[in-house]
């Protein structure tokens, strides 16, 4: 194979690299959305917390935080305390809270 041949094919790889990359980020949003959904949506949450891999919510109303939902999107835990929920979401943790301070 000449040299253009391989430039060519590495174009074509990094263009397809990419358009992975920015459907991920658009899965991600609406992975986040639904989240917040399954919370109980905007208004139920009152604070938000990050430790490490999980995020700590306080809701208004605890009843209305769908914890099944919540597991079936990817959580690898969810532990219901009082008017909290400690959700396990490893890395996605830090932008779930991004998320919901830049919804408020």
């Amino acid at each position: 194979m000449e040299l253009y041949q391989y430039i060519i094919i590495v174009a074509v790889l990094l263009i397809i690299a990419l358009a992975i990359v920015k459907m991920n980020k658009k899965d991600l949003k609406l992975e986040l959305n639904k989240l917040v959904d399954l919370l109980g949506g905007k208004e139920n949450i009152l604070d938000t917390e990050v430790e490490m891999s999980r995020f700590k919510v306080t809701l208004k109303d605890i009843t209305k935080a769908n914890k099944e939902g919540i597991l079936k999107l990817g959580a690898k835990g969810v532990v219901e305390i009082d008017d909290q929920l400690k959700i396990i979401l490893g890395s996605d943790a830090k932008k779930l809270k991004k998320y919901i301070d830049d919804l408020k």
